[in-house]
C-alpha cells in the first residue's frame, strides 16, 4: 500500500508521497514513487503512483524512454500541447500496462492483481496548473474548486485533517504542514504506509521544482510536527466537556 496526495492552491501545486512498498510484514521495501520531469520556461510534470509496483515501474520506464527518445518521436510528455493531452496519454499507457499483464499472466493471477492508479500534475506554459486523478482503467478526472486535491493508496486516515485544514489560499509551508499531520496519522495508523517521504512544490509560471525534499526518519521538522499533533490532539481531548451517567433526561 502507499499514500500520495496532490494539493491545489491558488498559488500552484504541492505533492507528497510515501515510498514504503510491502508484501507482508517481512518483506518491506522503499521505492520512489514520485517521478517529476520539466522543460526549464515551458513545463513542468509530475506523477505519483499507487497500486502494483511492476505495473507502475513499467509506466514510469516508457515515460522515461520516451522523454530520452530522438526528436522525431512526437510521443513524449514532455512534448503533449497541454496537460489534458499528458493525462490522456498516461492514461493510455496504465491501461495497456495493466491488460498486458493480465493476459500474460491468464489465470494465474486474481482479478485486480496488477491495478494501479496515478496522479498528475503540472503546468504548461501559458496555461494553468493541472491536477488528474487517473483510473487503472486509463481514464481520469481533473480537480476543481469542488475537488481540489486527490489521494491515492491508503487514504481514509488522512483524509479528515486535509478536509478540515484545507484553504486554498493557504500558503506553500502551511499546505506543506498541513501534509506532515495528515502523512503522520497515516503513517501511525497503517504500517503499509511509512517514511521517507518525498515533497515537491510546483509555483505557478516556474516551470522547476519551486521546492523539494526527502523527509527521512530523523527529519526534526517532521518529529516536531509528530509529536506536536499528538499533544495538541489530547489538549483538544482534555478540553471537551465530561460525560456523565447523571446527564438529565432532557438534554437525550
Amino acid at each position: 500500500m502507499t499514500y500520495c496526495v496532490g494539493m491545489m492552491l491558488d498559488k500552484g501545486l504541492v505533492l507528497m508521497s510515501d515510498t514504503r512498498t510491502n508484501s507482508g510484514v517481512d518483506n518491506i521495501s522503499v521505492f520512489r514513487k514520485m517521478h517529476h520531469w520539466s522543460v526549464p520556461g515551458e513545463r513542468m510534470i509530475a506523477l505519483m503512483t499507487a497500486g502494483n509496483l511492476a505495473t507502475t515501474q513499467a509506466v514510469i520506464s516508457q515515460l522515461e524512454e520516451r522523454n530520452k527518445a530522438p526528436a522525431e518521436r512526437h510521443n513524449s510528455v514532455l512534448e503533449a500541447p497541454t496537460m489534458f493531452q499528458v493525462a490522456t496519454e498516461v492514461g493510455r499507457m496504465l491501461r495497456e500496462t495493466i491488460a498486458s499483464s493480465d493476459e500474460s499472466n491468464g489465470e494465474t493471477a486474481g482479478p485486480g492483481t496488477f491495478t494501479a492508479s496515478i496522479i498528475v500534475a503540472g503546468q504548461i506554459k501559458g496555461m494553468e496548473p493541472r491536477l488528474f486523478l487517473i483510473y487503472p482503467e486509463g481514464n481520469f478526472i481533473e480537480a476543481s474548486f469542488d475537488t481540489p486535491f486527490f489521494q491515492i493508496g491508503e487514504t481514509k486516515y488522512g483524509r479528515p485533517i486535509i478536509l478540515r485544514g484545507y484553504s486554498r489560499d493557504m500558503s506553500f509551508e502551511d499546505a506543506v504542514k498541513l501534509l506532515m499531520v495528515s502523512f503522520d496519522s497515516t503513517i501511525k495508523a497503517n504500517l503499509s504506509v511509512g517514511l521517507p517521504l518525498d515533497l515537491l512544490v510546483i509555483e505557478n509560471d516556474r516551470f522547476e521544482p519551486a521546492h523539494q525534499r526527502r523527509i527521512g526518519k530523523d527529519n526534526p521538522y517532521f518529529h516536531a510536527i509528530s509529536v506536536g499533533w499528538s499533544e495538541a490532539l489530547k489538549l483538544a481531548f482534555e478540553s471537551l466537556p465530561d460525560y456523565t451517567f447523571f446527564m438529565p433526561k432532557d438534554a437525550g
